[in-house]
């Protein structure tokens, strides 16, 4: 099976739907082969890496330095809970 076809499967397993996989397996060997050229890593080291942060995504755990902030307040007047009826 090539890396293509691998990264297809991974991609349909989590979630994706067919053309949605396609683009995101082309995606992801892009980015590796960026990584790669920019960063001088490994090609193994680099699937690693996009691997770990798609799957973290998926999982809502924000990769170290994109954790955000608390969302604002609400606007004064504003119902924040939804409960206001007109």
């Amino acid at each position: 099976m090539t890396e293509h076809e691998q990264l297809l499967v991974l991609c349909r397993r989590l979630g994706a739907a067919e053309p949605q996989a396609e683009i995101m397996a082309r995606q992801l060997a892009k980015r590796c082969d960026q990584l790669m050229a920019e960063r001088g890593m490994e090609r193994i080291a680099a699937l690693t890496y996009l691997l770990q942060l798609v799957t973290q995504g998926r999982s809502g755990v924000p990769p170290p330095g994109f954790e955000g902030t608390a969302p604002p307040p609400p606007a004064p007047g504003s119902d924040p809970a939804g409960t206001e009826t007109r």
